[in-house]
């Protein structure tokens, strides 16, 4: 009877409109997917009734002449509904709800799929060829009703499109219309589009794999964006970053060699009614490909007391601070005093210029530093150059996991054309075999690789608090962007921001300092950035003499969890503010962060069931306008109806701990 009813409500879903057109809807009605197969594949997508994307045409053109999706004739058209539940490792939730309905074109030579769930639509194509194939490129497009507002991260290099390809993946956005895009430059996804009635409409893409990742552009000043790939790499070279990267000399005619019956990456578009349901979406995790080994209970996420950031700073010591067996053994008893699970021993371990990770400095005793982490139960996690950790992996792998070392932070990738990408897969896979841990540093945005490989604890791909040791406010407007990229870069997953500074600046007293950073904005809206920010394995980013002078904000920051049985957005808006709560256990945690606009917002905390219980806040003080260290710790009582009044600060940030 279930069964019949189904089947009854999948005909409404979807129907054939017309002889080559299909609909699909979402499980809630409230988006709609309707599909062309006629000479050229189009889709087009509307939500509750309006329009956000136009008809878009679709393809993957072969080497040889064949195309996905133009002349292609359908030979079967299925829809299938899924209402099911993912167990989450290391997330921002214990169960990801995974309802759909799907709908599969079968057209001979290959598969055109579309999943439409409440938070957004996606497709995939799908090879049915028995042979590899080369794909020469793909069409993407992204055809958008009106000239609607757009969050836009541009790539930071300048120069043709293969100069702006190696990058990091890292800057703020720019807020323009569609049709002001500067034509000469890609952007990374994801893309927030502001559509009518308070929509947003972001684009980002999963399930990455033996494939490039897909940029965007916009070269008509119309409101068309487009897909553009990296070619396949031809010639490549040692060099960049202290010659630890592998640098495109040349490249091929095509974006990808692909393996029978390939599954290409989902092209996702994500739609939020408000704003703060874009600090809540899933749709990464879901499309992602399950894990490919079942015993995680290895893979311990936590927080890492972290050297670079603050040049080593530890002093009122009797020994010179460094990069030296005394320097890390200090961060080891800070961490271990502090319940901090692991210590990160971040460039300059291993010999400059060498990429070899077997040259270790002489100062360094790394044995040494490995066992004495050991008996005080705090793990030691390494920095690797992405050349010096490729060039021997296996033999790194092993030699560094018999030692006792947790895990490796990988950095200067710096690219996402299909070799890199085909780089990170082989560096989880074989981290895995290890039982070792991989925070990916210097790479794309996160596309579901942390589900596939749940030893992927941590991406960067982040503008994040290191731009402190050197970008003044008019190069880097760090708290405009606090308030910005929870919505964007957050949305398709845990970002290495490095947060924690203890010295904070307005926005008139910050400057920028190599050995004594400090942050932009208030001490309340650092604390409150390890609620508000996702981030399984959590950097300290301060000195431990710094912390050890501010008992309070350490207690705090080292007991808040890292991943989360629950998360809830309360409130927000892009650009501006943002709330969100986390549960772990039976205890939430509540962030709050602002712009350099002060305000007074009122908290409803009424959806986590918080009225009537005692919580413990930190807020901005009175004078945090002027000293941005000044804030104010409370034991309060929140309203029985839930509704909790908070002022922030220019810049500020409150956070809330409920028992």
């Amino acid at each position: 009877m279930k069964k019949s009813i189904l089947t009854f409500v999948l005909l409404i879903l979807c129907s054939c409109v017309g002889a080559k057109t299909y609909m699909v809807k979402s499980p809630d009605g409230n988006i709609q997917v309707n599909v062309n197969a006629d000479k050229q594949f189009t889709y087009s997508v509307q939500f509750k009734g309006d329009v956000l994307i136009n008809a878009s045409p679709i393809s993957m053109e072969l080497q040889g002449g064949k195309t996905f999706g133009v002349n292609s004739k359908v030979k079967s058209a299925v829809v299938t509904p899924h209402r099911g539940k993912i167990t989450a490792f290391a997330y921002k939730k214990a169960v990801v709800q995974d309802d759909y309905n799907e709908l599969v074109l079968k057209c001979g030579d290959f598969s055109l799929l579309f999943r439409v769930y409440d938070q957004g639509a996606a497709y995939r194509f799908i090879s049915n060829l028995k042979k590899n194939i080369i794909v020469k490129a793909e069409e993407a497009t992204f055809n958008f009703a009106k000239d609607w507002q757009a969050f836009i991260p541009y790539s930071r290099e300048n120069g043709d499109f293969e100069k702006q390809f190696g990058n990091s993946f890292e800057n703020t956005y720019t807020h323009v219309s569609l049709s002001q895009w500067n034509a000469a430059k890609i952007a990374f996804t994801p893309v927030i589009v502001e559509a009518d009635h308070g929509v947003k409409v972001a684009l980002s893409e999963a399930d990455l794999e033996d494939y490039p990742g897909m940029f965007v552009n916009n070269a008509t000043h119309g409101t068309v964006l487009k897909g553009v790939f990296a070619p396949y790499p031809k010639e490549v070279k040692q060099g960049g970053h202290n010659n630890l990267e592998l640098q495109v000399l040349s490249r091929e005619n095509y974006i990808a060699k692909s393996k029978a019956f390939a599954k290409f990456p989902w092209r996702i578009i994500n739609i939020a009614s408000k704003d703060k349901d874009l600090l809540d979406n899933d749709m990464v995790y879901r499309l992602a490909s399950p894990a490919r080994f079942s015993d995680t209970s290895w893979i311990k996420p936590g927080k890492v007391a972290w050297d670079w950031w603050n040049d080593w700073g530890i002093y009122g010591v009797d020994f010179k601070a460094g990069v030296n067996t005394q320097t890390y053994k200090a961060y080891i008893d800070f961490a271990s005093r502090n319940h901090i699970e692991y210590v990160i021993l971040d460039e300059g371990w291993a010999v400059n210029k060498k990429a070899d990770l077997f040259q270790v400095v002489p100062e360094i005793d790394l044995k040494e530093i490995v066992d004495y982490a050991k008996s005080k139960n705090v793990g030691i996690i390494l920095w690797a150059g992405c050349y010096a950790f490729d060039r021997d992996m296996e033999h790194v792998c092993k030699y560094y996991s018999e030692m006792g070392v947790k895990g490796f932070k990988i950095d200067f990738m710096n690219r996402d054309d299909e070799l890199m990408v085909q780089f990170h897969y082989r560096a989880a896979a074989m981290a895995a075999k290890y039982h070792l841990l991989v925070d990916f540093h210097g790479t794309y945005k996160p596309t579901g690789l942390n589900r596939t490989y749940p030893n992927v604890i941590n991406f960067e791909g982040v503008d994040g608090q290191e731009q402190n040791k050197w970008a003044t406010t008019k190069d880097y407007d760090q708290v405009q962007y606090d308030v910005t990229v929870p919505y964007a870069r957050m949305l398709v997953g845990q970002m290495d921001y490095t947060q924690g500074a203890m010295l904070n600046g307005t926005r008139d007293a910050y400057h920028p300092s190599n050995s004594c950073p400090m942050s932009q904005g208030t001490r309340a809206h650092q604390l409150a950035m390890y609620t508000v920010f996702f981030s399984p394995l959590n950097m300290l980013c301060d000195s431990p003499t710094n912390y050890e002078k501010e008992p309070e904000c350490t207690e705090f920051i080292s007991g808040v969890p890292t991943t989360w049985d629950a998360t809830c957005p309360l409130d927000g808006k892009v650009g501006e503010y943002a709330a969100v709560a986390r549960r772990k256990g039976s205890t939430w945690y509540v962030g709050v962060l602002t712009n350099w606009t002060a305000r007074d917002i009122i908290l409803d905390l009424s959806a986590i069931k918080a009225g009537g219980k005692k919580a413990v806040s930190f807020g901005d003080g009175v004078n945090a306008d002027k000293n941005a260290q000044d804030y104010v710790k409370k034991e309060i009582t929140i309203p029985v109806d839930g509704k909790l009044k908070v002022h922030l600060a220019p810049g500020g940030g409150f956070t809330l701990k409920i028992e």
